[in-house]
């Protein structure tokens, strides 16, 4: 028996339309059960932080757990490949940052291809660097260290919060554009890096603002430039690096991403509530407690982020004959 051809072009239509239907559905009831945000790097830093206070603001919007799940390692490329591997449903999502960009080149030998296997959802906050150094280095202002480094060639040591992190890279880059030959000493986190830059042990850091500003309105530290292309509330007498290094920029920065192919819908969803939360006055607060400044945005703005610092890393990683641990 024949079909009708108006009924058969109905029918058709609808069994075209119904996985559209379907993932619309669920994208209107996402999340239906809790969600695990997946965090790279170890409790207590910057990541860390991010992700639990994003992660608490997406439950009491959404009406289901967002959990955070410390997954440590190969500089974040443990947490980040449990994340391109997980089913794109947007159950499981990732606190991306700089590192993320630093290893598509620093790593020879990854799994996977962090631009083509995530999917970007929303920037959260940028968070300005500041080039700290010992008072017992001779050096007041951005040209007198760039001078001080040049005149003494490999007795400079430049701690950092270790290999590929943010501070290390705004280290490597300031040093690439400058000429100048400071020794890289890696720590394991900002913390026990600032503790050697205290006791003289190490003669320059580039730090968040999170435990350093004490130190610099006592005296026990000297902060000579900010690394963003303009100056943070946080030191606002400070000046940019750009201003004596013409095209330096660099920040730390933090992001939620997906697994690709994750619906555009779900994405767009969650994409809207961290912009909500990055405006609210009271979120705002807490993430300038840890030095962080909005970073809005839509998902193709934070993929354009992601593709450039990707590019930009590349070119430090060659020119410093970077290596992983």
């Amino acid at each position: 028996m024949k079909l009708h051809r108006r009924k058969f072009l109905q029918l058709t239509a609808a069994g075209l339309s119904a996985p559209a239907f379907l993932l619309a559905a669920r994208a209107e009831d996402y999340p239906a059960r809790p969600v695990r945000i997946v965090a790279g790097f170890a409790a207590g830093g910057g990541v860390d932080i991010t992700a639990r206070l994003i992660g608490q603001w997406l439950n009491e919007r959404l009406g289901q757990s967002f959990v955070v799940e410390n997954r440590t390692g190969a500089g974040g490329n443990i947490g980040t490949e449990a994340v391109v591997t997980a089913a794109p449903d947007g159950y499981t999502l990732l606190l991306a940052t700089v590192p993320n960009a630093v290893n598509a080149s620093l790593y020879n030998n990854l799994k996977f291809n962090f631009i083509r296997d995530i999917a970007p959802v929303a920037g959260i906050i940028r968070v300005p660097m500041f080039v700290m150094v010992h008072p017992s280095l001779p050096a007041k202002t951005v040209p007198e260290l760039i001078a001080h480094a040049k005149a003494n060639p490999g007795k400079v040591n430049m701690a950092s919060a270790g290999n590929g992190s943010a501070p290390h890279m705004a280290g490597e880059l300031f040093k690439m554009m400058t000429g100048v030959n400071m020794v890289h000493v890696p720590y394991r986190g900002q913390g026990p890096a600032l503790t050697d830059l205290l006791g003289g042990e190490v003669q320059v850091l580039f730090a968040t603002a999170p435990g350093t500003t004490d130190y610099v309105a006592t005296g026990k530290l000297r902060a000579l430039a900010v690394t963003t292309a303009s100056r943070a509330q946080v030191l606002p007498d400070v000046p940019p690096v750009g201003d004596f290094v013409p095209g330096y920029e660099t920040s730390q920065w933090y992001g939620m991403c997906a697994p690709g192919k994750t619906p555009t819908e779900i994405i767009g969803k969650l994409n809207n509530e961290i912009n909500a939360a990055i405006a609210d006055p009271g979120m705002k607060a807490r993430l300038a407690a840890i030095g962080g400044e909005p970073l809005p945005g839509t998902p193709a703005e934070f993929g354009r982020l992601i593709a450039e610092e990707t590019e930009k890393w590349a070119k430090v990683v060659q020119a410093a004959g970077l290596k992983p641990e």
